[in-house]
């Protein structure tokens, strides 16, 4: 029994910390069962009152990373970590639909000006291509950065 409120608290402790995936509260709590049917019940315990939440994670996630990150790579990401895919679906059409916005962000906090050469161009397609956002919308931030500057 000992164990099992030993498991307990460091499933809380982490989830004070932040939010977790169901996938990633296990794996950080896999070393200290003994039982994996233990650790299982204690997963479905947290996740019905409420304190290992999906949802909230996935909120939590998405808020973070969208200041940086294109969609693809949020997704990537949320699959990653073991979120079902009825979730990421979920918040998949929101990520696509202010996609243009925070590809701009981005490349204003990174650059702030315009590219002089192709290669600064280049260099600037292949930043924001890194963070996950899409061509096109890479092509539209940069063709279109003369149209809001």
């Amino acid at each position: 029994m000992a164990t099992a409120l030993s498991l307990r608290a460091r499933a809380l402790k982490a989830l004070g910390r932040r939010e977790h995936s169901r996938q990633e509260l296990q794996a950080k709590l896999q070393p200290f069962a003994e039982d994996p049917d233990e650790l299982n019940a204690l997963l479905d315990e947290l996740e019905k009152r409420g304190w290992l939440s999906e949802a909230r994670f996935v909120e939590q996630l998405t808020t973070t990373r969208r200041r940086k990150f294109g969609a693809a790579r949020i997704v990537h990401e949320l699959r990653e970590k073991g979120v079902s895919d009825d979730a990421i679906s979920a918040v998949h059409t929101q990520l696509k639909a202010g996609e243009v916005e925070a590809a701009r962000a981005a490349w204003k906090k990174k650059f702030g000006k315009l590219p002089a050469t192709l290669q600064e161009k280049a260099k600037q397609a292949r930043f924001l291509a890194g963070r996950g956002f899409p061509s096109e919308v890479v092509h539209q931030v940069l063709k279109g950065i003369d149209e809001h500057e």
